[in-house]
């Protein structure tokens, strides 16, 4: 049996795993479903379509899969979607996706989100992240495997942050940001590559001076952007070992609509 607090409500239509535990005033509603050994602390409200995974530390005062602040949401059954072993301080506020996108907001795995964070409608956001106190992510932002994102920034809505980035404290996000790329400011620019992320992740020199290259190729030689992708895409060949970086930055690039940060 899940260990229940007294003072918690949980809808009976609520699945929840044996090993789940519902702090004190805490709300669970109907359609919630929560996997094994995660927590939900005190005053937590966790409503919506929404799914929660294994191992989640749920700190109080969070609520999750509540209505898109969206005004063209018309109570379409979208999702919120959250992984494994994430730590969700507290006061964060995660919301509900909308039928304009693909319907689901999504928290991956291994994620460390402090206190007032908020993902607004459809944030994909992959693993091993962190997001710092009052981090805001507005609606549609994609955010990368083993990125950082800086207290008080703000991203704007569809801008895209690639894995292994790194945003400065209290950045204003309005373009997307390249993989690898230490950023900050308002307005945002690009100051050099994230070095110390990479080697902390096991990047090798061989890895880090191909991801030198790229910063080169994009910010430092008076590159338009297509000249960049062609030269990065040769480095493919030139450093076999960074192969799978390369591939990254060139998908990343080729599917940005709101152009890069500069």
């Amino acid at each position: 049996m899940a260990r229940i607090h007294p003072t918690a409500i949980v809808d009976p239509a609520a699945e929840l795993a044996d090993s789940v535990e519902v702090g004190a005033y805490a709300l669970v509603g109907p359609h919630v479903r929560i996997d094994e050994g995660t927590s939900v602390g005190a005053h937590c409200v966790v409503q919506g379509r929404t799914t929660i995974g294994r191992d989640n530390r749920i700190h109080p005062f969070c609520s999750l899969g509540g209505v898109p602040q969206d005004k063209k949401y018309a109570g379409e059954p979208t999702e919120l979607v959250i992984g494994d072993r994430n730590t969700i301080r507290e006061f964060c506020t995660f919301n509900l996706g909308t039928a304009q996108d693909a319907g689901v907001t999504r928290l991956g795995d291994d994620n460390w989100v402090m206190a007032y964070v908020h993902l607004a409608h459809d944030c994909q956001v992959g693993s091993h992240t962190i997001l710092a106190n009052n981090a805001t992510l507005a609606g549609h932002v994609h955010l990368g495997d083993w990125a950082i994102v800086g207290g008080l920034t703000g991203i704007h809505q569809f801008c895209r942050v690639g894995a292994h980035a790194m945003l400065g404290f209290a950045s204003a996000v309005s373009q997307d940001v390249p993989p690898f790329m230490l950023v900050d400011g308002n307005p945002l620019a690009v100051r050099g590559v994230n070095v110390e992320g990479l080697r902390r992740r096991g990047f090798g020199p061989e890895r880090i001076g191909a991801v030198r290259q790229m910063h080169r190729l994009l910010y430092r030689q008076g590159r338009t952007l297509e000249q960049a992708r062609e030269a990065i895409a040769a480095l493919a060949d030139e450093v076999p070992q960074a192969a799978d970086d390369v591939a990254l930055m060139g998908d990343f690039l080729a599917q940005s609509s709101r152009g890069i940060a500069r």
